[in-house]
């Protein structure tokens, strides 16, 4: 597992199975039992929260990447992997963590 890798999960209800963006710093998921995810969905609302996904980063539909829905999960939880977003739009995960969590110095980040 890695950072930025989008995965199969099985969150708890209401959510159930869905992809999610891994975010947690890539060594920890050798020890850690829970990790930090995003939820993706199909759902467009055009916000900055959001980072858009698709074939390139292995979804068969265009998707997103919704940073307002960060969840810690058991580790146990994720499944296949489904692909990763590119290392050239990793700035775009910092942003839209920026825009939700309202840090001014990571919104700004081009």
């Amino acid at each position: 597992m890695r950072q930025y890798e989008l995965r199969w999960a099985a969150l708890p209800p209401p959510i159930g199975r869905r992809p999610v963006l891994l975010l947690s710093r890539t060594p920890s998921f050798q020890y850690l039992t829970k990790v930090m995810v995003a939820e993706v969905t199909t759902t467009f609302r055009n916000i900055p929260q959001e980072v858009r996904l698709g074939r390139r980063e292995g979804l068969e539909r265009p998707s997103v990447a919704n940073f307002d829905n960060v969840h810690v999960v058991a580790k146990a939880w994720l499944g296949a992997r489904i692909g990763a977003l590119p290392h050239a739009r990793e700035v775009e995960v910092k942003r839209a963590l920026g825009y939700a969590l309202a840090w001014q110095e990571l919104m700004a980040l081009e």
